[in-house]
């Protein structure tokens, strides 16, 4: 094969591995997004504070959460903080979940309806 082809092959691979890596994570279903919304105003509220405004846990209001990874913060929902009250939820939120929950966090957290 020519050395031209297998470069422009692994570059095409390379990007494609980029482009699937990059991808957005899925929205949840309506009906999973208020369950979502319900579980993290009620369960991560008694710690967090039912404004998420801190109480036992830090607060998780936009402006402190802005300087913080998307992946260590998805990372902490599923797998909690060991040493710390906070749990793991990974039993109850998947990754495109705890995603999407951080998104909401970061750009202010739904209220209950």
């Amino acid at each position: 094969m020519d050395r031209s082809l297998l470069i422009h092959v692994a570059v095409l691979l390379g990007l494609t591995a980029l482009a699937v890596t990059a991808a957005p994570a899925a929205e949840p279903a309506t009906e999973r997004q208020a369950a979502l919304v319900h579980m993290v105003r009620q369960d991560c509220g008694s710690c967090h504070g039912m404004r998420l405004a801190g109480g036992l846990g830090p607060d998780l209001l936009p402006a402190r959460l802005a300087e913080l990874p998307d992946e260590f913060l998805v990372a902490t929902i599923l797998h909690g903080r060991p040493g710390t009250a906070m749990p793991g939820w990974q039993r109850f939120v998947d990754e495109d979940e705890a995603g999407w929950i951080v998104a909401r966090l970061k750009s202010g957290f739904p209220e209950l309806p």
